[in-house]
């Protein structure tokens, strides 16, 4: 599971999935110069960093390097959201507190998700045999709070 990216390493991967195409380290330094006082040298070594960690690949062309990240960024968040929804004691409170968390738009924009996830057999992953009360609540729960909150219960689609 990846960790969550230090600020300069968050604003440098922001500009590479943002652009969506290889970059060099002198093209990242004078964006991040607008908000920033920032050397060559420490976006080098961020983007250096990057690639040793995986982030992204590298390709040499002339003298330079040009990067391109590995993954998107919805990948890297959805990472990042399933290792801490699995690091809780208790994942369906923790599901229903982070819907409590969310606003009206990311409440639909998760109704959207999961009509397309259950639309699309190969988006899912099996699901596992339901044992008990306690796992069909853990299951049940972001299906109830995206679909329930708005009255449909899903039939019909």
């Amino acid at each position: 599971m990846p960790r969550q990216l230090g600020e300069l390493e968050d604003a440098v991967m922001t500009r590479i999935w943002q652009w969506n195409r290889p970059v060099t380290v002198r093209e990242v330094l004078e964006d991040l110069q607008r908000e920033r006082s920032i050397a060559y040298t420490t976006v080098m070594t961020v983007m250096d960093n990057l690639h040793q960690k995986g982030w992204v690949r590298r390709e040499v062309e002339g003298r330079a390097y040009r990067y391109t990240a590995v993954s998107t960024r919805a990948a890297y968040s959805a990472a990042l959201m399933n290792e801490a929804w699995s690091k809780s004691d208790n994942p369906a409170a923790a599901l229903v507190a982070f819907f409590g968390m969310m606003s009206p738009e990311q409440r639909q924009a998760l109704r959207d998700a999961i009509r397309v996830v259950q639309r699309d057999p190969a988006a899912q992953a099996p699901e596992p045999e339901r044992d008990g009360p306690s796992q069909g609540a853990v299951e049940g729960t972001p299906e109830q709070d995206a679909e329930g909150a708005d009255g449909a219960d899903g039939a019909g689609r």
